[in-house]
């Protein structure tokens, strides 16, 4: 089943965002839902994927009082405009799913309304996976996501440590959401159940299944992706997963992206002057963008902070705003620490991150201003720390860490923070450092170029890009080898 374009007239689509949930168990220092990943609020990213579906016609969220006015100023702040209703829901889950039952059911009467409840904290909900959903409920009244189960699935005896039985795992599925229901289906359910006074639940496909057994409930496939938010180490794992989606998302556009955004945006390139630098500045140029750039060949070196700050100061005047901030300086000393002097390892550093850091601290009020956009370079070699690599790997590990922090502390603002970490590529620190390699082991500058542009055409902010040999994006393994040889 594919997304569709859904005509004037027919069902309504409400999907009930779920966020009543206070976290204890998860041992967060805040709700999880409020918690941040890629510099948003975990239930913005699960909002957005369906403010932008296009069968979803309105959005109800049921949350609770210690989180309420924090999701109404973001509701207000990112302009979620089918966002209809911010409930509160209760202690339990099932009191949430209530609460939302009831808000609409004045609206129902024609029979034609349907509920998809969704865990706020699942923020990586695919538009594939909603389009199932809506697509599953044209045929049946109550439908389930759920993810096929590759391990062998074991019963065992819980207090003899036993197995006692190998389930076909054929059988076995693990619940995610939406779950989507018609209306007058999950009403009557819940109906029944508050008769019960044994009533227990966990979600309310179990609601469906225990009271209104003649009801089948359709199962779609979910998607690893599709993960909920439940412990600390989970918030790593939701940013892998949003790196590799974001990536597919640039790869997908080929490997000349749409760069017409870019006309008439400033952009401001430190280490402009040559490798991925000069590249970004001739093709940003040739799609009607005002560049500036500079380097230490112009006078410009990122290590002072204060020649940053004037440099920027110049660009604004110049050309009146400043909509994107680059910066590709680096240096790379390949050889031992101990034969640097203290001296030369302080340059390195000063260069691959307080350079960074200079950069960072003079953009800030000029892209708040533009709700602009900051990039960062890292290297492959940021993910393991190598011989001889000891001041570039470390300080490019800090360039992503810097990447991650400033867009959480820069999302208010609405400015983008963004690292790409390209693979070897064939730039002249690279040739200093290594001398004549392959060409075909490396990546072009100019490849690397319109990766990176078509990153600052988008909306994304947080992210580590990594692009590859094959002129995709996507995730590196964290291991040695020479795929993750810096550079």
């Amino acid at each position: 089943m594919t997304e569709r374009t859904r005509p004037g007239a027919g069902p309504k689509n409400v999907a009930v965002i779920l966020a009543a949930g206070n976290g204890e168990r998860s041992r967060f220092s805040r709700p999880k839902q409020l918690m941040k990943l890629g510099g948003r609020p975990v239930i913005a990213h699960a909002l957005a994927r369906f403010q932008t579906h296009e069968s979803i016609d309105e959005v109800a969220i049921v949350t609770n009082q210690t989180c309420i006015g924090e999701i109404e100023e973001l509701v207000s702040r990112e302009a979620f405009s089918k966002v209809a209703h911010v409930l509160l829901g209760g202690a339990e889950r099932y009191e949430s799913s209530l609460a939302a039952i009831r808000a609409y059911e004045s609206r129902s009467e024609n029979g034609d309304l349907r509920m998809l409840f969704h865990d706020a904290v699942r923020p990586l909900v695919s538009h594939s996976i909603i389009s199932r959903v809506v697509d599953a409920l044209d045929y049946y009244p109550a439908v389930d996501v759920a993810l096929s189960v590759p391990d062998t699935v074991v019963l065992a005896d819980p207090v003899a440590q036993t197995i006692t039985n190998i389930v076909d795992r054929r059988h076995v599925r693990l619940g995610q959401t939406p779950q989507g229901f018609a209306y007058r289906v999950i009403k009557e359910a819940y109906d029944r159940a508050l008769r019960d006074p044994q009533f227990a639940t966990t979600d309310d496909c179990g609601v469906v299944v225990k009271y209104m057994p003649e009801t089948p409930v359709y199962v779609v496939e979910g998607e690893p992706s599709n993960m909920k938010l439940t412990f600390a180490d989970d918030l790593l794992i939701l940013d892998k997963f949003m790196q590799s989606q974001a990536a597919r998302q640039i790869a997908a556009a080929g490997d000349r992206l749409q760069l017409a955004g870019l006309r008439d945006r400033v952009i401001a390139i430190l280490g402009g002057t040559s490798g991925i630098g000069a590249s970004m500045a001739t093709i940003a140029s040739a799609h009607g963008a005002s560049v500036e750039f500079a380097g230490r060949s112009t006078g410009v070196d990122i290590r002072d902070g204060a020649a940053v700050a004037d440099w920027l100061q110049q660009t604004k005047a110049k050309r009146g705003r400043v909509d994107a901030v680059v910066n590709t300086a680096a240096v790379l000393d390949r050889r031992p620490l101990t034969s640097m002097s203290l001296t030369e390892a302080a340059e390195s550093i000063e260069t691959n991150f307080t350079g960074a850091v200079n950069i960072a601290w003079s953009s800030f009020p000029y892209l708040a201003e533009t709700r602009g956009h900051l990039m960062l370079f890292a290297s492959s070699s940021y993910t393991y720390g190598r011989a001889f690599y000891s001041t570039y790997s470390a300080s490019k590990a800090a360039v992503v860490n810097l990447t991650q922090a400033l867009a959480d502390e820069w999302s208010s603002a609405g400015v983008k923070v963004n690292c790409v970490n390209p693979e070897r590529a064939r730039t002249p620190m690279r040739v200093k450092a290594f001398g004549i390699e392959p060409p075909n082991m490396l990546l072009d500058p100019d490849e690397v170029a319109w990766k990176a542009l078509g990153i600052l055409n988008g909306d994304s902010s947080g992210i580590i890009y990594d692009v590859i040999k094959d002129g995709a994006l996507s995730l590196q393994p964290n291991g040695t080898g020479p795929a993750s040889t810096g550079g």
